[in-house]
């Protein structure tokens, strides 16, 4: 008996913390997983205040994907951790015996990760471990994040030092591996290389028995990256950015994955993942290209504000009324995030212009736009194009202000100025792309997409768009 309360049956796991045994409370008449604490890596005797300091981090977080807490019993010169006992296998052994496991369960079981690793963020905790081992998964299908031994709250630099790696190689941030302290950016890469091995069947790094040579790959040579992994392509670019400043942060994470599997379990398709296009350094959000069937997902649209305008030259066919949703609108900023990631560890994808990278900055509307520039753009790509419309769209709906500012002057007028552009913008909310494609030799761009308008409900409209260059930005010229 262990404190007098709980019997001890049979060990069910074993890591770098020590066992952990299947037991039994036997006041309550539940079982229950206890791991003996207190004892750091490597240590051999027993340190009262680590242990109370795991039970501590451990039991303030309070969540439905991390193992709960129970009890911190002494028995003896020892402290053993009662915690929930989840049944089921772990993610390790779950890949280990089915292989590479298909996009939409991973999306399911890692978003649920994500969301337990944000909330520990929420709360200032750094996991510091999180690998498939890590991961218990149960029958039905809902995931815990265990094991907080070697976390380490942001506050608390007790037990922190530079030069001390924690945590498993394979699933080592770079800034970890080279001896760095762990923050949360470190956790959303070892997501992502949890992510890597679900998806592909195997780490990211072979570590065996070379641990120094492994951490110098991590630290010095480029991302390794799947071809098969298909639309989760951008939340591996987006997590294993060899720069902590470009990963996204665990909340988003946790969207995007949640928002994949909800859409694959619905039959829809989701956001194609863009190319990859140079950045200043700074993460910001930004939309790209999507191909969506024309079948309307459900959003919730917000407040849209007074005074509708019809703008010259619009074309619309109502369609069945929608609730639309702010997730959709959240999927594609936050994946835009990606088009922003060029990571200079990896250098196998050049560098391409980036003709909206200034459509965010806003002018007077009485500017002219510079018509003669110093140096020749290199002309834009299909793709580029393509994110430029959905960046417009994005920003005329949000910032009718901003989006005028992406006229020229000609079309400016040809719009009724600034007070029938936003006259027509200011009524719009949640615009989707259906479909869109692009000339670059003409610039021209021709999509469908969807929106909803105040007093109308939802509609979709088609649209073709001439665009000029105005030194290294494009600029709206009039529409077909």
């Amino acid at each position: 008996m262990i404190g007098d309360r709980y019997s001890l049956d049979r060990e069910i796991g074993r890591g770098g913390m020590g066992a952990v045994w299947l037991g039994r409370d036997e006041l309550l008449g539940r079982a229950v997983a206890l791991k003996r604490v207190g004892i750091a890596p490597g240590g051999s005797s027993p340190d009262l205040m680590r242990a109370e300091r795991e039970a501590r981090i451990a039991a303030s977080l309070n969540h439905p994907n991390i193992v709960g807490v129970f009890d911190l019993v002494d028995d003896g010169d020892v402290q053993y951790l009662v915690m929930e006992y989840v049944e089921g296998t772990t993610l390790a052994e779950l890949v280990r015996e089915k292989g590479a496991l298909p996009q939409q369960q991973v999306a399911r079981l890692l978003a649920q990760v994500a969301s337990a690793l944000a909330a520990a963020h929420a709360n200032h905790v750094v996991h510091r471990d999180v690998k498939p081992s890590n991961i218990l998964v149960r029958d039905d299908g809902q995931v815990k994040l265990s094991d907080f031994g070697i976390a380490r709250n942001e506050t608390d630099n007790s037990l922190t030092q530079t030069g001390l790696v924690t945590g498993s190689p394979a699933y080592l941030s770079p800034e970890v591996a080279s001896g760095q302290l762990a923050t949360p950016a470190s956790d959303v890469w070892s997501l992502g290389a949890t992510l890597y091995h679900a998806l592909s069947g195997r780490p990211p790094y072979d570590v065996g028995d070379n641990v120094l040579g492994a951490l110098y790959r991590i630290v010095n040579e480029p991302v390794p990256r799947l071809d098969e992994a298909g639309e989760m392509a951008p939340v591996l670019l987006a997590t294993m950015a060899h720069d902590p400043r470009r990963r996204w942060n665990m909340e988003d994470v946790a969207r995007v994955l949640d928002l994949l599997a909800v859409s694959s379990e619905e039959g829809g398709r989701r956001a194609a993942p863009p190319a990859p296009v140079p950045a200043d350094g700074t993460q910001q959000l930004r939309s790209v290209p999507t191909r969506v069937e024309p079948e309307p997902v459900p959003v919730l649209a917000p407040e849209p504000p007074p005074a509708p305008v019809e703008p010259p030259r619009r074309r619309r066919r109502p369609v069945l009324p929608i609730v639309v949703g702010l997730l959709v609108v959240v999927l594609l900023c936050v994946i835009a995030a990606l088009s922003l990631m060029d990571d200079p560890q990896e250098n196998d994808t050049p560098p391409v212009a980036d003709p909206s990278s200034s459509q965010g900055a806003t002018r007077s509307p009485d500017e002219p736009p510079t018509t003669e520039p110093t140096s020749t753009p290199a002309a834009p790509t299909d793709e580029e194009l393509e994110a430029f419309i959905t960046d417009y769209l994005s920003t005329a709906s949000s910032d009718p202000a901003a989006g005028y500012t992406q006229l020229t002057p000609a079309f400016q007028a040809a719009s009724g100025g600034i007070d029938g552009y936003s006259g027509f913008w200011g009524d719009v909310s949640n615009p989707r792309l259906l479909s869109v494609s692009a000339d670059p030799e003409a610039l021209t761009v021709t999509y469908t997409y969807r929106f909803n308008q105040r007093g109308e409900g939802v509609q979709t409209d088609d649209v073709t768009l001439q665009l000029v260059q105005d030194g290294d930005r494009l600029l709206i010229d009039g529409e077909a």
